[in-house]
């Protein structure tokens, strides 16, 4: 497997609503401070300090901050769809519980990130099979394959569109004519099927490609004007936005490659 398939992310603080995107991975977190609140389609999560919240690949979520007084701090492990379903020996698995409160969890949480920020790759893969043991009983066979509404049949190749030419300045009104839409009606309905606006979609997809391209010495600014961003502050500001910090600090917390932790 490639090295994408864990990474982690700590956030400080976080004083801002992250708006409503996806992962196409499981991201496990626990909380260390505040209260986080996840919007789901049908419901709130409420998660609060020393328990775990999780979210399933491609599913549609925002998060509101709760009180501005009591500023969220969470750290975060992404475990890639491949990887969930070889430590769950082959099963495709979703989480029925997002909301976990154990002491051992939070334990075997902890000391697996400080592994992966030291990128001790033996010991990330002893305590990541140690931490799937602990959530194991909130898992369920999934009722259909993991997959994303943005890959139904009718975008298909708007999405592909979009994938090949993250490196461009996309245009909503060139995104409508790939669906034979004008772009009323095409805004109207992408967000109906998604949940997420195109636009939305597309800076979302722009933040996460760069971001799989930082490395700890990476130039930030080339990356900017890589994915078209004006500069490297509307960068930094997107990158925030949805990932919860600058692009700068996650730089920072990368200790080269992170190791991949099975054959």
């Amino acid at each position: 497997m490639a090295s994408n398939d864990i990474d982690f992310i700590s956030v400080n603080g976080q004083n801002q609503d992250f708006p409503k995107h996806f992962h196409e991975t499981f991201c496990i977190s626990l909380i260390r401070n505040g209260i986080e609140k996840i919007e789901l389609e049908e419901n709130f999560l409420y998660s609060p300090k020393n328990s775990i919240s999780i979210t399933n690949p491609y599913e549609v979520h925002a998060n509101p901050v709760v009180d501005n007084d009591a500023k969220v701090s969470f750290d975060t492990i992404y475990v890639s769809i491949e990887l969930m379903t070889y430590l769950s020996n082959g099963k495709t698995i979703e989480f029925k519980n997002r909301q976990i409160q154990d002491v051992k969890t939070n334990q075997i949480f902890i000391q697996l990130m400080e592994e992966l920020k030291c990128n001790n790759s033996l010991q990330s893969e002893f305590l990541l099979g140690d931490l799937m043991t602990q959530l194991d009983p909130h898992v369920q066979t999934p009722k259909s394959e993991l997959v994303s509404s943005f890959h139904s049949d009718y975008l298909t190749e708007l999405i592909t569109y979009i994938e090949q030419n993250l490196e461009d300045k996309l245009y909503i009104d060139e995104l409508a004519k790939i669906t034979n839409l004008n772009k009323y009606g095409f805004a109207k309905k992408f967000k109906l099927l998604t949940g997420m606006t195109p636009m939305s979609y597309v800076l979302m997809k722009k933040v996460f490609a760069a971001k799989a391209k930082i490395s700890a010495d990476c130039d930030l600014t080339d990356l900017a004007y890589a994915y078209n961003f004006t500069d490297i502050s509307h960068f930094s500001h997107s990158f925030k936005k949805y990932i919860g910090i600058s692009p700068k600090e996650y730089r920072n917390q990368l200790n080269g490659q992170l190791p991949r932790l099975y054959k």
